[in-house]
């Protein structure tokens, strides 16, 4: 019944599937078989050094992988299955694939998100978008383990991994209080879902309690695995300004609320990293013409490569870590509206970055109590003020790798 129910309303959604399929957020094209990406885009280019122009038949849209199977095929049965949403989760995952594959493991990544999907390729071969539910049944192969991370509850992944003889692990599992009675209303559904997992590795002990009442069995509470193994910058970049101030994550809306009310000094920088690609050319034209306003010189990352203007465009991924090695200040967006929850402020306490955050965090929270010295700004101009101020922040609280890979392994 959950299949055909499935079925039936991919049937219905298939008109508008194939209408916001035709968006450059979701394409992403392979440069070559080891794969090394970049995204579909008329004014960013995403590449590696050595990256090939890549053919047409390497051409990869989430959607049409997703809901209707176009050039996704099956992945080959495995030791360790992962599945991780988009960007971030994606990168988190890395240190126990790669861990897991210096041990000879063979190991695969489905994931939701072509920027998802792009990462994932980097350190795995074996890669696929998860189909919709209704394909899992016939789509799934066998795996030793299969490791779910975060809040990726599907019911069928769950269930036909299961059946076909896998262990089961939700990896870094959480659930915020405002979002209990939201689940609540679906309680068959995730109480079925969690009969199928063996194993779920929570957050925090207030995660679990509420995982409980969803029907989860035998947590473990290890905290964030995102506090696990921080990232390392993977170049020296390097500025001329005395107080670098960066707008990381940015979401729409929250650059120009910013840049309303930040007016820099001759001795600071700004560098603005919003948080999808597809926005890139949108925020450089209104980083652009606030710049001229103001008469500070402005530049695009992927342009230049370099950080010598005042203000900065970072319209590259994966630079956002080297550019907290050399922050002073980070507001952390993704805080500022209601919509979002925040993002990960491990990242730049690592670095010991003042961090500034916006009042909505509410998806973040365990990781925000384990940062000291985040500055909560009420409004966009009380974090505008508070970008010039010289503070600090760094992590009390961080997981053990090693214990989580262990419980991975089994």
């Amino acid at each position: 019944m959950y299949n055909a129910i499935c079925a039936f309303l991919l049937v219905l959604a298939s008109p508008f599937l194939l209408a916001l399929s035709f968006g450059r957020k979701y394409k992403v094209l392979l440069s070559d078989e080891l794969g090394n990406s970049r995204f579909s885009s008329k004014n960013s280019k995403i590449s590696s050094e050595n990256s090939r122009i890549p053919n047409k038949n390497q051409s990869k849209n989430s959607i049409l992988a997703r809901f209707f199977l176009l050039n996704n095929p099956a992945l080959k049965p495995c030791d360790f299955y992962f599945h991780a949403c988009s960007l971030g989760e994606v990168s988190t995952i890395e240190p126990f694939v790669k861990a897991l594959q210096k041990e000879a493991k063979s190991v695969r990544i489905t994931v939701c998100t072509a920027t998802g999907y792009a990462r994932a390729r980097e350190f795995c071969d074996e890669v696929a978008f998860l189909p919709f539910e209704c394909f899992l049944p016939f789509w799934l192969k066998e795996c030793k383990t299969l490791v779910v991370f975060e809040a990726e509850l599907w019911l069928n992944l769950f269930a036909c991994a299961k059946k076909q003889g896998a262990k089961v692990i939700l990896l870094n599992a959480r659930l915020s209080q405002s979002s209990l009675p939201k689940y609540r209303r679906f309680l068959r559904y995730y109480k079925t879902l969690f009969s199928y997992c063996d194993l779920v590795l929570a957050q925090s002990e207030s995660d679990a309690k509420r995982l409980e009442t969803l029907g989860a069995k035998n947590i473990k509470v290890l905290g964030n695995v995102k506090s696990a193994l921080l990232p390392s910058p993977s170049k020296k970049l390097s500025s001329n300004y005395e107080h670098i101030i960066v707008l990381a994550s940015s979401h729409e809306g929250e650059e120009k609320g910013i840049l309303e009310f930040l007016r820099l000094k001759k001795y600071e920088q700004l560098i603005i990293a919003p948080r999808h690609p597809q926005r890139f050319s949108a925020v450089c034209e209104l980083v652009r013409g606030w710049a001229e306003q103001n008469n500070y010189s402005s530049q695009r990352f992927s342009q230049t490569a370099d950080l010598k203007a005042q203000v900065v465009v970072m319209d590259s991924l994966g630079e956002l870590i080297n550019i907290y090695a050399i922050a002073d200040v980070v507001i952390l967006a993704g805080s500022f509206s209601a919509g979002i929850g925040g993002h990960n402020p491990f990242e730049p306490a690592s670095f010991n970055c003042g961090i500034i955050s916006g009042a909505f965090f509410h998806n973040q929270k365990v990781l925000y109590s384990a940062v000291q010295g985040i500055k909560i700004a009420s409004d966009f101009k009380t974090a505008a003020l508070l970008a010039h101020e010289k503070f600090s922040s760094q992590i009390t609280q961080s997981c053990d790798f090693n214990g989580i890979l262990e419980q991975i392994k089994g």
